[in-house]
C-alpha cells in the first residue's frame, strides 16, 4: 500500500494539477470560462422590463424609413431633443462622433457645380451647422458621448467630465492602460455631460464576459460608457474607487487590485482590474425601442421617462455585434445596457481573488485523502467515492453561483481527483498483479493450485513476517533409502525419486497441505497455513492414510516393471509422523533467500515421531495432540516413548484406518483386544500378553501385523527383561 510506485503514481497527477492550476494557462482559463458560460445559460438573469434601461435602436426598419447611416447630425439632434423631452434620465451614445458631419449642408455645398454653388452658399449663410445643432441639443440634455481608447498615440484631447476619489492602493496600477483615444469632436465633447469609453476586452474566444468600469488614459482614469451613463443619470460628479489596503480591507498588505467602484448611490463590486463580470439575461425585444418610432413620437412616454437610454444599432449592415455567454451575436449596445441593468439590480457575479488559492488547497486535501483511502477500500468503493466527490464539487460550485453569485471552478479539483484515482488504481492494480505473481511463484511449489488462487485473490490472509498459529506437521521418510540408493546409478535414482515424490506431493496438495521442503527422500508438509483449515489435524491424518495407500499402489507398479525386466524387487516402505501444536509460520530465512516455512517444538516432535515408526514397525504414528483433535478416525495406543531430543515421554498413537474402518463392528472388537494387550504388557504380565499379541498379528489388520509381531517378540524374549513403558526406542 505504501510502495514508492504508488506514491509516485498518485503524486504525479496531483502535483501536475496543482502546477497547472497555479500557472493558469490560457486553455485552462478558456475551459473555466466555458463552464461559467454554461452556468449562465442554465440559470440566466431574468429580464425585468421595469428596469430603468432602454436601447434606442438604429435598426433596419429605422434605416429603411430615415435613410442610410450615418444620419445627419441634425437628425441625431432631433432624436436627443425627443428623448430629453420625454424625460430620459440619461442619453448615452454607443458610437463616436469623432469627425465633422459629412452630411452638413455647408459640407455638401462643396460638392455642387460651381455655377450653382454661389447661390446656395448665400442661402446657407448664417445657418448653424449640424454639429452645432447637435452640440446645442447635447448641452440641454443629460447626454453621454462615446469614445474609443487605442494603443497608438493620437494626441486627441479627452476632456474629463468627472472626478475620481481613491481609497487604498492607486487604482491606476491595476486597470488596462491605453496610449491614445478616438474622442468626440471638441465642440460635442464640451457640450456633453459625460464621455464614456466604449472599450471592452473580450477573452481569447472573443466572447464578452467582462466590461471595464474604469480604464487608464494619459495618466488618469477614464470611465466606461455604462459607468458614465449611470453617473449622469444620478447627477453624481465623482467616482469613488476602492482598492486593496483601503480602510477595512483585509488584504494584509498585498496589492490585490480594485474591489469596488461607487457610482452615485450604487456601490458596484469589480474584479482586480476594475471590470464587472456581467450576469447576462437573454436578448429580449422589450429592451429595444426603434429609433424611427422615437422620432415619429409613437413611443409611449413611460418607456423613456426616468430611464437611461442607450442609442446604438443592431442593423446587420453596420456590423456592431458581439458574442456573450448566452448569445452568439448581440448588438454591442445591448452589452452596455445589460451592464447597467446588472449594476442597478445589485448583481454581484464575481470570481473572488481567493478562489484559485482555495481551489488549490481543496485539490491538495482531496487528492491526499483519496490517496490514503484508495489502498484501504475496493476499486469500486473508491470509484463511487470519487464520483461522489466530483459530484459534490460540481454541486458546490453550482450552489455558489446560484446562491452566492460566486464563480468557483470545480474542474481543476475534479480533474486532479480523477487523475489521482486513475493513476492510483493502476498502480494498485500493478502492485496487486505483482503480489499475485509473487504469491503464485512462492506458494505454487507448496500448495495446490486452488489454494494458490485463493491466496492470490486474498493476499491479506498472509502474514508474511511470521505468525504463531496451531498447525499439524507431517514428516514422511522412505525406509532403508540408503540401501536402496546403492543399487541404482544417479540417473535411475533420479527417476525413482521423481516417480515417488510426484504422486506423494499430489496427495499432500489434494488434502490441502503445504509442502514445506524435500529433504532427500523425506517430505515435510503442514496444514492450517497459509490458508485457514479448521480441520487441519483430520486432513493431515487422512493425507497420511492416502500416502500409504498410494505407496502400496506404486509398489504394485514397480513390482510389475521389475518382473518384466527380470530384476529382483523389494517393496518400498515409508514412515509417517504427525504432530499438532503452535508454531511460528511465515517467511523465514535470510535477506538473500526467504522460504515460507514453520518453526517450533512440534515440528521437531513430528520428525521424531516419524523416526519412531521404524522401531515401532508401523507406517503412521501421531502425537497425543493430533489424536485429541480428530474424533472420527480409528486411533490405537502405541506406546509411551522417550523420543530423541525430548525431555519427557510422549504418548503415541497408531492410525488404524479411515472413517469407514472406524465405523465397522470389527474395529470395536480390535480396540478392546488392543487395550487388553497394552494393559497386560504395561503391567508386566508378558506371558499373558504374548498370546494376545500373536493372535492380533494373525487376525488384525495387515497394516498392523508387524506392530503386534514386535510386541510378541518383546514378550517372548527370555534372554532380557521386557521393555517397560517409557523406555527409549
Amino acid at each position: 500500500m505504501w510502495s514508492r510506485l504508488y506514491w509516485l503514481a498518485v503524486g504525479g497527477p496531483l502535483a501536475a494539477g496543482l502546477l497547472v492550476m497555479g500557472a493558469d494557462p490560457g486553455p485552462l482559463a478558456d475551459a473555466r470560462n466555458g463552464l461559467f458560460d454554461l452556468y449562465q445559460r442554465a440559470a440566466p438573469r431574468a429580464y425585468d422590463p421595469d428596469l430603468p434601461v432602454r436601447v434606442v435602436d438604429v435598426d433596419d426598419a429605422s434605416l429603411a424609413r430615415i435613410g442610410q447611416w450615418p444620419w445627419p447630425r441634425a437628425t441625431v439632434a432631433r432624436l436627443v431633443e425627443t428623448l430629453a423631452a420625454s424625460g430620459a434620465g440619461a442619453i448615452a451614445f454607443d458610437m463616436v462622433f469623432s469627425e465633422p458631419d459629412r452630411l452638413d449642408p455647408a459640407a455638401v455645398v462643396g460638392l455642387l457645380p460651381e455655377d450653382v454653388r454661389g447661390p446656395v452658399e448665400t442661402a446657407l449663410a448664417g445657418r448653424e451647422s449640424n454639429d452645432e445643432i447637435l452640440a446645442r441639443a447635447l448641452r440641454e440634455s443629460p447626454s453621454v458621448l462615446g469614445a474609443v481608447l487605442t494603443s497608438a498615440r493620437t494626441g486627441t484631447t479627452y476632456p474629463a467630465k468627472w472626478g475620481i476619489a481613491a481609497a487604498g492602493d492607486d487604482p491606476l496600477a491595476f486597470v488596462p492602460r491605453f496610449a491614445g483615444a478616438v474622442a468626440p469632436l471638441p465642440g460635442l465633447a464640451a457640450a456633453a455631460k459625460g464621455i464614456g469609453a466604449l472599450n471592452w476586452l473580450p477573452d481569447r474566444d472573443q466572447v464578452v464576459r467582462r466590461v471595464p468600469l474604469l480604464l487608464a488614459f494619459d495618466g488618469r482614469l477614464v470611465p466606461g460608457l455604462g459607468a458614465e451613463a449611470l453617473r449622469v443619470a444620478q447627477g453624481a460628479t465623482t467616482y469613488v474607487v476602492r482598492a486593496s489596503n483601503a480602510s477595512g480591507d483585509e488584504g494584509f498588505g498585498t496589492k490585490s487590485g480594485i474591489t469596488a467602484v461607487k457610482i452615485g448611490a450604487l456601490d458596484v463590486p469589480t474584479d482586480a482590474q476594475g471590470e464587472v463580470r456581467v450576469r447576462f439575461s437573454p436578448t429580449d425585444p422589450r429592451r429595444f425601442l426603434s429609433a424611427a418610432a422615437v422620432l415619429d413620437g409613437t413611443v409611449p412616454r413611460e418607456e423613456l421617462e426616468g430611464r437611461i437610454v442607450l442609442v446604438g444599432t443592431s442593423a446587420a449592415g453596420l456590423m456592431d455585434t458581439r458574442a456573450t455567454p448566452i448569445d452568439a451575436a448581440v448588438a454591442g449596445v445591448e452589452i452596455q445596457a445589460q451592464l447597467i441593468e446588472h449594476m442597478v439590480t445589485g448583481a454581484n457575479l464575481v470570481r473572488p481573488d481567493w478562489a484559485r488559492g482555495a481551489e488549490m488547497v481543496l485539490t491538495a486535501v482531496l487528492g491526499l485523502l483519496l490517496a490514503l483511502v484508495l489502498p484501504r477500500v475496493s476499486a469500486l468503493a473508491a470509484g463511487v467515492a470519487g464520483l461522489v466527490v466530483v459530484a459534490a464539487l460540481a454541486a458546490g460550485a453550482w450552489l455558489a453561483f446560484t446562491r452566492l453569485d460566486l464563480l468557483l471552478d470545480p474542474m481543476g479539483p475534479g480533474w486532479a481527483v480523477l487523475g489521482v484515482y486513475l493513476m492510483g488504481v493502476l498502480a494498485l492494480y500493478r502492485d496487486e498483479q505483482q503480489q499475485k505473481k509473487w504469491v503464485r511463484s512462492v506458494f505454487g511449489r507448496f500448495v495446490s493450485p486452488q489454494v494458490v488462487e485463493k491466496l492470490a485473490e486474498n493476499p491479506e490472509r498472509l502474514v508474511l513476517g511470521g505468525e504463531t498459529r496451531e498447525i499439524t506437521i507431517l514428516f514422511c521418510d522412505l525406509r532403508d533409502f540408503t540401501s536402496l540408493s546403492e543399487t541404482m546409478d544417479a540417473q535411475a535414482l533420479t527417476r525413482f525419486m521423481n516417480a515417488y515424490l510426484t504422486p506423494m506431493t499430489e496427495v499432500v496438495l489434494a488434502h490441502g497441505g503445504t509442502i514445506d521442503k524435500y529433504i532427500g527422500d523425506a517430505i515435510m508438509a503442514f496444514w492450517n497455513a497459509p490458508m485457514d483449515d479448521p480441520a487441519h489435524a483430520r486432513n493431515a491424518a487422512l493425507c497420511a492414510l492416502a500416502m500409504s495407500a498410494r505407496l502400496d499402489a506404486l509398489n504394485v507398479e514397480w513390482r510389475r516393471d521389475a518382473e518384466a525386466a527380470g530384476r529382483p524387487f523389494s517393496p518400498v516402505r515409508c514412515g509417517i509422523g504427525l504432530a499438532t501444536g503452535p508454531c511460528c509460520v511465515g517467511n523465514l530465512g535470510s535477506d538473500q533467500r526467504l522460504e515460507y516455512s514453520c518453526l517450533g517444538d512440534d515440528v521437531n516432535l513430528a520428525s521424531r515421531i516419524e523416526g519412531a515408526t521404524k522401531s515401532m514397525r508401523v507406517d503412521i504414528l501421531v502425537s497425543e495432540a493430533t489424536r485429541a483433535a480428530v474424533a472420527d478416525l480409528p486411533f490405537l495406543e502405541a506406546d509411551l516413548l522417550m523420543l530423541k531430543g525430548k525431555s519427557r515421554a510422549s504418548q503415541l498413537y497408531l492410525l488404524a484406518g479411515d472413517v469407514a474402518f472406524a465405523s465397522r463392528d470389527g474395529f470395536d472388537a480390535l480396540a478392546r483386544r488392543h487395550a487388553a494387550l497394552m494393559s497386560a504388557y504395561g503391567a508386566g504380565r508378558f506371558e499373558e500378553a504374548r498370546p494376545m499379541a500373536e493372535a492380533l498379528a494373525g487376525e488384525g489388520p495387515e497394516r498392523l501385523s508387524r506392530f503386534y509381531t514386535l510386541y510378541a517378540e518383546r514378550c517372548g524374549d527370555a534372554s532380557s527383561l521386557p521393555i517397560p513403558a517409557g523406555s527409549a526406542s
